[in-house]
Parts: structure tokens; sequence; C-alpha cells
């Protein structure tokens, strides 16, 4: 019977990587007692935006085998790393860039981390932005101060959920920082590789607005899983985003979608739509898949100035919702980046039960 019930599973298909569930390892047990199959699927993100599609498939195609007469079906999650992760502990490091600043770039990667540490994943956050850090007031924790472990490693601040560092908690509030290139890289290689970031699955690094020495920086020294471009739907901005774009498939980042952020706005009196900016710009960037379109929400800006991300804060907020659609978007495309990487030969045999 357990034969007959894995036969059926690997005629389910997981929606997003578009093969079946045994041949990738997604079936992490199978039990069998009576006319009750228990399945247990090991889902390659704790984020999946398609849990309840790949459930129902399954109690579908197990359905269909002769005895069986209840289905019962659990979930766990493993993010799998490429076969060269790119830092000790991190299985994938994550750029959040834009063409330009005003695009809410860094509330994006802020509400993207907390959403993803939501649901389960560990998430570490670098606030790359040397000159212009906002990461730590965003995350409430503008006053905190980085120390160092016993190996003089810098150890991040946690705060709702997701580890980060940022030059705000290294100098004071205010304080510029008049730096040429070689400092600026030489502090982003103390953020990469002089911090105990522990165990993440996620790295996500906010980088500065435009093309410059940061991003230069990062992608020279570490393997980057892909990148997010943030945008708003004006042609002002999609022309900055589109030079993003280019930066990246120049240094062979993969990008792996756009947010349209600040996409449209609805009157709280009238419930009226409004297209302040515009609405569908991110869909001229041709060829790129657009993994939301987040409302512009005073809330949004309220949270931000009082130290908590919006899916926090407000999680039932039109804003909130589209952020963590975004979120568990983004790890889906992770997914499918990563199964290049994949080889069955690496799996552990399914226990016999």
């Amino acid at each position: 019977m357990q034969e007959a019930v894995m036969a059926a599973l690997s005629a389910v298909n997981d929606p997003e990587l578009h093969q079946d569930l045994v041949s990738l390892g997604m079936i992490e047990r199978v039990v069998v007692e009576g006319g009750v199959a228990a399945i247990k699927v090991q889902l390659t993100t704790p984020a999946c935006p398609l849990k309840a599609t790949i459930e129902n498939d399954v109690r579908r195609a197990v359905l269909q085998v002769p005895g069986i007469e209840e289905v019962q079906v659990t979930f766990g999650a493993q993010v799998r790393a490429p076969q060269q992760p790119p830092l000790p502990g991190v299985k994938h490091v994550l750029l959040v860039g834009s063409g330009k600043g005003g695009v809410g770039k860094s509330n994006v990667a802020v509400n993207v981390a907390a959403a993803l540490a939501q649901d389960g994943a560990r998430v570490g956050l670098l606030d790359a932005d040397v000159y212009g850090p906002s990461v730590a007031h965003m995350l409430g924790q503008g006053e905190a101060r980085i120390t160092a472990n016993e190996q003089r490693q810098m150890m991040p601040i946690e705060a709702h959920g997701v580890r980060f560092i940022s030059m705000a908690n290294l100098t004071r509030a205010g304080q510029a920082l008049v730096w040429r290139g070689p400092m600026l890289h030489s502090a982003i290689q103390q953020f990469l590789k002089d911090a105990d970031w522990g165990k993440l699955d996620y790295l996500i690094i906010d980088l500065p607005p435009g093309t410059g020495d940061v991003q230069l920086s990062i992608t020279q020294s570490v393997k980057v899983t892909g990148a997010l471009i943030v945008t708003t739907p004006q042609d002002v901005a999609l022309l900055d985003a589109s030079r993003a774009v280019d930066m990246f498939r120049k240094a062979s980042v993969p990008v792996l979608g756009v947010v349209e952020n600040m996409s449209y706005f609805v009157a709280p009196d009238t419930g009226h739509t409004y297209d302040i900016f515009g609405r569908g710009g991110a869909h001229k960037l041709g060829g790129l898949t657009v993994l939301g379109e987040v409302p512009l929400d005073p809330e949004v800006r309220q949270d931000a100035d009082r130290g908590v991300p919006a899916v926090v804060a407000h999680p039932r907020s039109a804003a909130a919702q589209a952020l963590r659609e975004v979120a568990r978007s983004l790890a889906g495309q992770i997914s499918v980046e990563t199964l290049s990487d994949f080889s069955a030969d690496n799996l552990e045999p399914l226990p016999v039960l």
C-alpha cells in the first residue's frame, strides 16, 4: 500500500518547480494504517506561497489509491542551499536594490525580512546603505550598539525575529561618513565576513540607491542567489530601475522579480482608488516577474517611524498583505533558482515504515 501511495505522489508536481514531489525529495514520510494515509511533505521554504495547492493536489492523488479513505497531510520545511553556500552558515544572499532613492526600498527590505521570519525562516538583514542607514530605525533599534563576541566578531542585533547589522548602530546619530571607495569596501567585507550571522536561510542585503561601489563590492565578494528590484510606477523611477537591472545582469546576478511600491492609494473615507504615481509601470520592465503591487499607505510610514514593520504592526492591512505575498513569492523564486543546483543523489532514502 505504501508503494501505491508513493506511486500516486510521484504524479504530483510542485506547482513552482514543475517536478514531482518524490523525485524532488519532498516526501519525508508516508505511513498507511488501515484506510488512512499520513503523509509529511518537506517544503523547500517555510514561506511557500503555494502550500494549499500542494496539500489539495496530494489529497486528490492519494485518494485515488484503492483502499485509501482518508489522507492526513502535514508539512515541514527546509530551505535548500546551493552546492556552494555564499557564507558559512548562510544558505542564500539576496540583494534588494533600486536605481534611485525615494521608492521605499529599505521599507520593502525590512518588511520582506520580517515576513519571512514570521513564516519560520531564519533571516538576517544587512544594511549596506552606509551613507544613509535606516534599517536600525525601522526595526526600532536605532539606539542599540553592536557588540563583539570572544572571537572579536560583530554580533548582529535582533528585532522582530530578524538579525541585522547597520552602520547606524556603529556611529553617533546624525554623524556623516565621508568615505572613499576603499573604505566602503572594507566596511562591507567586515559586515559580511567578520560578523557572527549564525545559521541563516536568507541574508537580505539592503543596497544603497544607484549602481556604485557597494553594489560592485558585494557582487564580487559573495555568491548571490538573486536580486529584488523595488520601483514606483512612474517612468522616471522605471528608467533608473532598468539601470539597476542592467547592473545585476552584468554582474551575473539573477533578477528574481520586481516590486511596484506605492502602486496605488485607497482613500480611507470613500474607498476610491487613486493611481497617484500611475500604476502597472513595473510591467514595463520586460521579461521580469512582478512579485507584487504594494499600495501607498500612511500606516506603513508610521510603522517604520515607530520601529515596527507593517507586517507585524498591521498584518491585516492591504499593504502588509501585499508585502507578505511579495516575501512568499520571492521565497518561491529562490527555490526555483536553487533547483539547478539540486541533485537527487544527495537525498536520504525514504524510511521504510
